[in-house]
């Protein structure tokens, strides 16, 4: 029996309205633990202060289905009448969403919980969005015995009722930087008396842009964006520091220890051409996304089998730490379309709720296929006794 979706919105809208943030998610953790126990739905004890856990089934045959549940530091400005009550913080990520889908399956699942030929278990994953929520759960040993796990994110991009997904590297190693140039302060009046840090600093911005360009193959996927800047407190002072940073995104291991190594090189002689001192600080997120060529096909068919219009998903610059537990053992990240007029990180982000319905059903679906097909696999697998 199928979730009523009224409830299922409203759920997703009381999260909506009470946001936290990543490792902050104190009430909505105790919130999803009410809904899941008042369906009697079984919970893991698990040895964080948020997130939760939760179990379907019985039989050695496991999978896990992941939903995130932390929020952004962004002011929202969607206008809905459910708006974030905490100023400053919202989910314009859609995290509410993927809950309230994953919640739906949940309780779908338990109504077939008979029929079902293992367990499913449930990640309400927290920390999410500072790449930490994933490791925390496989550190707590919820990916023991678990044989495929699956995910998704919503797409504002595409209508809702499309599915996409893809073979291999799907999100992108998600890499932060921050670079540090040490000039010599001086009156603006005389620059000759100093060393200008904000023109040091300007030069490798600029020396950035071109090294993406030139020092790479045309065909990588690869960008870097300087996102802030800091430097110098009036206007006839030359500071005697910059201190700015940013993303770089790529899809490839190589690729992604190759920019590391050349913006360190680039950094490094810029500032000596100018006799001033500078250090990168490279700090890696999560890595590339791989989704397992078998469940990400396997997906697809289920998704094409319940009336979603199927593609073919782009590579994707964002990143995702679901590419953690991808790391461990197989699985398929997927994409589902909520047509939003603005996109993801954004305060006025809107995803629409059509989607949440249909996605707790599919989730259920592919579950109960993917036991199926597990168990089936196994039993193909197990030798026949002779006598």
């Amino acid at each position: 029996m199928r979730p009523d979706e009224s409830q299922l919105i409203a759920w997703r809208r009381e999260l909506h309205t009470w946001p936290e943030l990543s490792g902050k998610e104190f009430a909505t953790t105790k919130r999803l633990r009410e809904w899941l126990q008042n369906a009697g739905i079984r919970l893991l004890d698990i040895p964080l202060e948020t997130g939760v856990v939760a179990e379907i089934g019985s039989g050695e045959t496991l999978i896990a289905l992941r939903a995130d549940i932390d929020a952004l530091p962004i002011n929202e400005t969607s206008g809905v009448r459910f708006h974030s009550r905490h100023p400053g913080i919202m989910h314009a990520c859609g995290h509410d969403v993927h809950s309230a889908v994953m919640l739906g399956a949940a309780l779908e699942l338990k109504a077939l919980e008979a029929q079902l030929p293992g367990r499913v278990r449930i990640l309400f994953q927290p920390a999410e969005e500072i790449a930490l929520g994933a490791k925390q759960l496989i550190a707590a040993g919820m990916l023991k015995n678990v044989q495929a796990i699956f995910g998704m994110h919503n797409e504002p991009g595409l209508p809702v009722g499309t599915f996409a997904t893809r073979n291999g590297a799907f999100y992108a190693n998600a890499d932060k930087f921050i670079i540090r140039v040490t000039g010599k302060g001086a009156h603006a009046a005389h620059p000759e008396q100093g060393v200008d840090a904000i023109v040091v600093a300007s030069q490798i911005i600029q020396g950035l842009q071109s090294l993406t360009s030139r020092g790479f193959n045309t065909l990588d996927s690869l960008v870097l964006s300087v996102t802030r800047i800091d430097g110098g407190k009036t206007w006839n002072v030359l500071p005697s520091g910059v201190e700015f940073g940013g993303t770089a995104r790529t899809h490839d291991m190589l690729v992604r220890a190759g920019l590391e190594e050349k913006v360190r090189q680039l950094v490094g002689q810029f500032a000596l051409a100018h006799g001033a001192e500078a250090t990168l600080s490279w700090h890696p997120g999560p890595p590339v996304l791989i989704n397992d060529p078998e469940w990400a096909q396997f997906s697809s068919d289920v998704a094409q089998l319940l009336g979603y219009r199927v593609r073919t998903a782009d590579l994707h610059l964002g990143g995702e730490d679901f590419a953690f537990y991808l790391q461990h053992i197989p699985g398929a990240f997927v994409s589902i379309g909520s047509a939003s007029d603005y996109g993801l990180h954004h305060g006025s982000f809107t995803p629409d709720e059509a989607l949440i319905s249909p996605a707790a059903h599919y989730f259920a679906q592919l579950s109960q296929r993917a036991l199926q097909h597990l168990s089936a696999r196994c039993c193909a697998s197990t030798p026949t006794e002779t006598h």
